[in-house]
């Protein structure tokens, strides 16, 4: 991609306004504690300690709306806490330029750095630095820093408590992560019915597995429904996949083909009247022809072989899906250990090991992470030092909007950089109309800043150029309540933000962190994964008797890890102006869709495990031992843009088939194994020039030899 085009990319998406869920109620509540924390200090007497407090509260407010899985009341807290330190910090400083740009840089690396740990933390990052440039402009004494400080921590205690005060919809997050996993299964279930072979986004399942960690005291607590429908929805999965494909399931016509497709829709109705269920707290409404459909026949099309497995074990596990989910309007009855059993979170204290070694493993020159670091504190101290030479009373906007611009990756900080400008424009221009027609006083002012706020929190979805013109507008008026002249400030505004936008975006172009060369190694890392995960399969059908399901658990685990990395680089590399080294997007696209399906192909072997008594599986065992040293193979071959060679496993494949008595499950599966090996060679050999296609014509159809 050029470069004007993947700006004029990145601009569009920007500037562009999704159509997304209003939280009225929550909006409000976050509202009302900044509207607190303004009041008592407008009631103190003083207008610099609100404006100062103000963004305390309103940071605070602004975390508890992103997507976490830990309770609001304790992220308000943390982030008050880290917003205090930094604040306290930055007093102690800014009375000397070069100590205050100094502690500017080590603090803004270590927000950067926050990336590695998640979202949620680097956004956290991002405000105590933004917090730091701002409350230092006003003047104080190292009493009077504390007190700020204490101001700021009040502003997040002030949203711990209105959240424990005022909940709204308890365990909402878990429940629609929960039930968006169904519905995505659901919807998986109906388009086999067209699509036997249709891929699947493991997301929502990983999502749900993300919200069902919780404390000890967070299991306690909760609801009963969100105890067991998750585990049931990973293991119908691979149950619809092996009942809708042709190869392992029924044939792809006649009558027992039209029987798996009413299983199949009744089986989306099942899991859509439990999705609804969990995510309204309510009972399990099934329609009555799904249930019909789900009794087995006394005649008609009956399945017969691995489908017929397939089928009983479908609707024994709809069954339990609607047992468990149905759970509130039964009688209660106490828990079993299975159903007490939860994924651990650590608590924020426990966190600080794992964060210490994220950091520890993104602390080098390669990584995007680190890169971001050293780009957002290299250009927070350049865009504070031009602030503070530029003839302006709030030199600080211009890092400031770098800042809050900058994330680890292209796209988003291009498309920020449009978006904060333009909704900036915007935002300016309405509350300076209003300021010059309406010359509000202070309290006007206050009042003013709490509608734009609640205005952030409701359309905080929308986009960032909704957001970025409803903050615009909540500061103008912010500092109308300390007296600063509303033209000048409109001013200062618009001049600073460009210049900071500028500063991000040619940062990213002068010291980038591309992802497009790393493409390979994230195809290499997802193909081991999904190896891991073939093997753990294979060794169960090879050695019955060793029962080890954990193994296969977290390998499949791993996939899933390695497949949401690749696509999330794939993203990534899309939006870059860089031409592909070695790895094309058409190949990049069809070795994704290879891998899918080898991923979708263990996952039916999984659905037909051998019991533990059954025979060992010799032609398994040879081929999983076959299997382990060519995919070692392979995975070099990707980095190192060689070709892959599956000759030797095609011929143990072929052994086993002429030696095996019947076809079971697992050999032909292996052999949509192996066509999915193939088809990622395939993949990988497009466009390597013209003396490989010779090389492909001259062999009739086999992967050409290595240049």
């Amino acid at each position: 991609m050029t470069w004007s085009r993947a700006l004029k990319e990145t601009a569009r998406s920007g500037l562009a306004i999704e159509r997304a869920k209003l939280t009225p109620v929550i909006a409000v509540r976050g509202a009302a504690g900044v509207a607190v924390v303004i009041g008592l200090c407008l009631w103190r007497g003083d207008p610099a300690l609100a404006v100062s407090s103000a963004f305390g509260a309103f940071a605070s407010g602004l975390v508890t709306f992103q997507r976490s899985m830990r309770p609001r009341p304790v992220l308000a807290l943390a982030v008050a806490a880290a917003l205090a330190v930094s604040t306290f910090l930055g007093y102690l400083a800014a009375a000397h330029l070069l100590a205050f740009v100094l502690l500017l840089a080590g603090w803004t690396l270590l927000a950067g750095m926050a990336w590695a740990i998640g979202p949620v933390s680097g956004l956290a990052g991002t405000q105590t630095v933004a917090i730091m440039l701002v409350t230092v402009t006003l003047p104080t004494s190292v009493l009077g820093a504390l007190e700020h400080a204490a101001l700021i921590f009040c502003g997040g205690l002030v949203q711990a408590a209105l959240i424990i005060v005022f909940p709204v919809r308890p365990w909402g997050v878990q429940r629609d992560a929960l039930a968006d996993a169904l519905a995505a299964e659901a919807d998986y279930a109906r388009r086999l019915r067209h699509d036997p072979v249709a891929p699947f986004d493991p997301a929502p399942l990983m999502d749900a597995r993300l919200a069902s960690e919780m404390t000890p005291r967070q299991a306690r607590r909760r609801p009963v429904q969100l105890h067991g429908p998750r585990g049931l929805a990973e293991r119908v999965r691979p149950v619809l996949a092996s009942l809708a494909d042709p190869v392992v399931g029924a044939p792809l016509e006649g009558p027992e083909r039209d029987r798996v497709r009413d299983l199949l829709q009744a089986a989306g109705a099942v899991l859509d009247a439990v999705a609804h269920a969990v995510r309204h707290a309510g009972p399990v409404r099934l329609p009555p022809e799904a249930m019909a459909t789900l009794e087995v026949p006394a005649s008609g099309p009956m399945l017969t072989g691995a489908a017929r497995r397939s089928a009983y074990r479908l609707i024994s596990l709809l069954a339990d899906a609607v047992e468990l989910t149905d759970e509130p309007v039964r009688a209660t009855r106490p828990t079993t250990a299975a159903e007490r059993g939860h994924l651990l979170r650590p608590s924020v204290p426990r966190l600080v090991p794992v964060a210490l070694r994220a950091l520890h493993r993104e602390a080098r020159w390669s990584s995007r992470f680190f890169r971001h670091a050293l780009r957002v504190s290299a250009v927070a101290c350049l865009g504070y030092l031009l602030g503070t030479a530029l003839p302006f009373g709030h030199g600080y906007w211009a890092p400031l909007t770098s800042v809050m611009v900058m994330r680890p990756d292209f796209g988003q900080t291009y498309s920020r950089g449009v978006a904060r400008f333009s909704g900036t424009l915007v935002g300016v221009a309405v509350s300076g109309a209003l300021m010059a027609l309406a010359h509000p006083d202070r309290y006007v002012c206050a009042g003013l800043a709490v509608v734009f706020v609640f205005l952030m929190y409701l359309l905080m979805r929308t986009g960032v150029s909704v957001t970025s013109a409803c903050v615009a507008g909540y500061v103008i008026f912010l500092l109308g309540i300390a007296g600063e002249g509303w033209t000048q400030t409109v001013e200062e505004r618009v001049v600073l933000t460009l210049l900071g936008g500028l500063l991000a975006m040619l940062s990213y172009a002068l010291f980038p962190a591309w992802e497009t060369p790393r493409l390979r190694d994230r195809l290499a890392e997802w193909l081991e994964a999904n190896g891991r995960y073939a093997l753990a399969v294979l060794d169960r059908h090879a050695r019955p008797a060793e029962r080890r399901p954990r193994h296969v658990r977290e390998a499949l685990l791993d996939a899933r890890a390695a497949r949401a990395a690749w696509e999330a680089s794939e993203a990534r590399a899309e939006k870059e102006p860089v031409r592909h080294r070695g790895l094309s997007r058409t190949s990049a696209t069809a070795a994704g869709a290879a891998l899918a399906t080898m991923g979708r192909v263990t996952m039916i072997m999984e659905a037909h495990l051998p019991d533990k008594d059954a025979e060992p599986s010799p032609g398994a065992a040879a081929f999983a031992a076959e299997l382990r040293p060519s995919l070692e193979r392979a995975a070099h071959a990707v980095r190192r843009r060689e070709r892959l060679e599956w000759s030797a496993l095609r011929t143990v494949w072929e052994r086993w088939d002429a030696e095996s008595a019947s076809q079971g499950v697992a050999l032909r599966a292996s052999d949509l194994l192996l066509d999915a090996l193939d088809e990622l060679a395939e993949a990988l050999s497009r466009g390597r020039g013209g003396r490989n296609r010779a090389a492909r014509r001259g062999a009739q159809g086999t992967i050409p030899p290595a240049q």
